[in-house]
């Protein structure tokens, strides 16, 4: 179960209509501006203008780079771009590639296998470019920590230039250049460029800073690079993206054109558009192997080879979803089946033969479903391979490092990271992050659900996000906005797209609200006519059949009034029960329910005669006769256990029907009420 912390921005309601007037904007874009903290027209000038792309040359390393590829240019020396399969590290590759090619460079480019080969460079490789004669290795998107890979390239007569972005070790690459925003002694001012924004700064370098034409001609993949690798959409970013789209929207380069007519960027043209479509089939050719597909499509130059790419490509990412569905299927049955797995304060699941290019995106899932930190590993014979992700307050690179001694590789940030290990460590890997996360974070934080303003329904229409238009391109550090509607009253259930979505009706204040809430079923919907909830959603301004209309789109729901504080506190409480740790007295106290609240509780099952029903649903119904999130758990458990009632599982939802009985039976009797309450034996 995943309970989110619902945080409402403060809305300084005087200023923020000032700042309207001030500026003439509309009063909705003055309100959702003021919230994010630009207060001044300085500040609203400089977000719209996107920043400008400041020189590239104060970028640590840059004319040596330069002077280093130019003269590989200039003496027709075999350079080959060696990318990272990945959409930021192919668009980075298309890029640099693409521009070699033009100057008549001898260029060729690597990229490395997800399956054998991993991240960043491998000697391996480095012997086989050394084979094809190659004198100069470039990189694009990774290359920071090649340490040993540098040095043999050494050896074997080759230079290396580096351009990353990730953050580097304590020592660099002893090579001919790098380049990189995150060295301790680079002096450009904006630190946060993709690995694609790395390489067209490089490219502007090389033409001599005339930012203008570079970007008219690579714009469009640097933009591609920036949303795929989710790296802030603010500062020189957002005027990459900017620059991007608008080159997107007007087409021209036939193989993401190829894409975009197979439906995988139907519609407008954002960077939300493009990060749910277009790069997620970019990023399959990485998955499910033959990355280098995505490179020759993005610099394919006839339309009909570029549909016959597009369109095994967009196969891939069929496949590929068809793939992570299925192993995140197994991931959930398998934490479900375990409550060692299932209450764990870090979920490590782990399964034969899981294919290694999704278990990052299923470990996203898992996390998303359980609100905890999650590991998923692909385990064969001789090695286990994993990839996590987290929540915000629990740092997953720190913790894989505490178990550092049981894995052959790992790496990562405070969000998300990868390891591998032999086979038979993945047990003690469990136990040891877990033992890390006992020591550092007893109490798992939430994860956290921001929205900028609260609606009301009255005020909806399709000029609310035609207003807040400027704001674009929304991403990391500028999100999509988010509103709330409180105290809706649900009306109708309907199911829409072959049962795979849900259209919500609502009604609040004499006024109806329609709202989607995608891929959710019937069975999986916790909730009932008549119940109200408070929903957080986004908002967009969608033509249908020649007229605008407004999409409510539910991002997250919970009762009305409910406060997800107070139920995480209960709920990692009884997280802590079932994982079998000794409970303080008062604590126990908290989860123990009395004969009235069962009795409640069962009166309460008999009457939805087995519809589905989420727990934060029974407990607002039950009100104050719950007592709590965790004893409400422990009652349900307390009831199962005495065969009363019939618990099936359906995502969020519970169908609880109740057992006929003919016999009176001691609920009390319940193996999980003793241990509670210290009658065990």
């Amino acid at each position: 179960m995943n309970i989110k912390k619902w945080e409402v921005a403060p809305l300084n309601k005087d200023r923020a209509a000032k700042l309207s007037e001030d500026c003439g904007l509309p009063a909705f874009l003055g309100i959702l501006l003021d919230i994010r903290g630009f207060h001044t027209w300085e500040d609203i000038e400089a977000l719209f203008g996107g920043g400008a792309l400041t020189d590239p040359y104060r970028m640590k390393d840059m004319k040596e780079a330069v002077g280093r590829i130019r003269r590989a240019i200039d003496d027709f020396e075999k350079i080959a771009v060696y990318g990272d399969y990945d959409a930021d590290g192919v668009t980075a590759t298309a890029m640099l590639f693409t521009y070699l090619q033009a100057m008549g460079a001898d260029v060729i480019y690597y990229i490395p296998q997800r399956e054998g080969e991993g991240y960043g460079m491998n000697q391996a490789a480095v012997r086989h470019l050394h084979g094809q004669g190659v004198g100069l290795i470039v990189t694009v998107d990774n290359g920071i920590s090649s340490l040993e890979e540098v040095e043999l390239a050494r050896e074997l007569h080759m230079d290396v230039v580096i351009t990353d972005h990730h953050r580097p070790h304590d020592r660099l690459p002893a090579c001919a250049a790098v380049v990189d925003a995150h060295r301790a002694d680079d002096e450009s001012p904006f630190k946060e460029l993709s690995g694609a924004g790395v390489v067209l700064k490089l490219l502007i370098a090389l033409e001599d800073g005339d930012a203008g034409q570079v970007v008219s001609e690579y714009g469009d993949l640097a933009a591609l690079g920036t949303i795929g690798d989710v790296v802030p959409v603010t500062g020189e970013n957002r005027a990459i993206v900017q620059a991007g789209l608008g080159l997107l929207k007007k087409g021209g380069r036939p193989g993401v054109a190829a894409l975009m007519e197979m439906g995988a960027g139907a519609g407008d043209v954002t960077a939300t558009s493009l990060a749910f479509s277009v790069i997620p089939c970019i990023n399959a050719t990485g998955r499910m192997g033959a990355p280098e597909r995505a490179v020759q499509l993005l610099t394919c130059e006839e339309d009909h080879a570029a549909r016959c790419l597009a369109s095994e490509i967009v196969e891939d990412n069929r496949r590929r979803r068809q793939i992570e569905g299925d192993i995140s299927a197994q991931a959930m049955a398998a934490i479900e089946a375990d409550p060692a797995l299932k209450y764990a304060r870090v979920i490590v699941v782990s399964g034969r033969g899981w294919h290694h290019g999704v278990v990052g995106i299923v470990a996203s899932r898992v996390t998303e479903r359980y609100g905890k930190p999650c590991f998923v590993i692909s385990e064969d014979e001789t090695e286990a391979r994993g990839s996590g992700r987290s929540v915000e307050g629990f740092s997953l690179f720190e913790a894989v490092s505490y178990c550092g001694e049981l894995l052959t590789r790992f790496g990562g940030h405070p969000m998300a990271a990868g390891a591998s290990m032999p086979p038979e460590n993945v047990e003690l890997f469990r136990r040891k992050i877990n033992e890390y996360a006992r020591k550092t974070c007893p109490m798992m934080p939430a994860q956290a659900l921001r929205m900028d303003v609260k609606l009301r329904p009255a005020i909806l229409s399709p000029e609310l996000p035609r207003a807040l238009a400027p704001l674009e391109p929304f991403g990391s550090g500028n999100p999509q906005p988010l509103f709330g509607l409180f105290g809706m009253e649900l009306r109708e259930i309907i199911p829409v797209g072959g049962g795979s979505h849900l259209r919500l009706v609502f009604l609040r204040d004499g006024v109806t609200v329609s709202c989607m809430r995608f891929r959710m079923e019937r069975e999986e919907f916790p909730y009932a006519p008549g119940e109200k909830l408070d929903l957080a959603v986004t908002l967009e301004a969608k033509v249908y059949r020649g007229e605008e209309q407004l999409s409510v789109i539910i991002k997250d729901m919970k009762p009305a009034g409910l406060k997800p504080e107070t139920c995480l506190e209960s709920f990692r409480l009884y997280e802590k029960l079932r994982r079998g740790e000794a409970l303080l007295k008062e604590e126990a106290a908290r989860l123990t329910p009395d004969r009235g609240q069962l009795a409640a509780l069962y009166r309460l099952l008999g009457a939805r005669r087995g519809k589905p029903w989420g727990p934060l649903a029974l407990l607002a119904a039950l009100g104050e006769e719950g007592g709590g999130l965790g004893r409400l758990l422990v009652s349900l458990d307390m009831l199962e256990e005495r065969g009363l009632i019939a618990c099936g599982h359906r995502g969020e939802a519970l169908a609880v029907t109740i057992v006929p009985t003919e016999h009176k039976v001691d609920i009390f009797a319940s193996p999980l009420y003793r241990k509670l309450t210290g009658a065990e034996e």
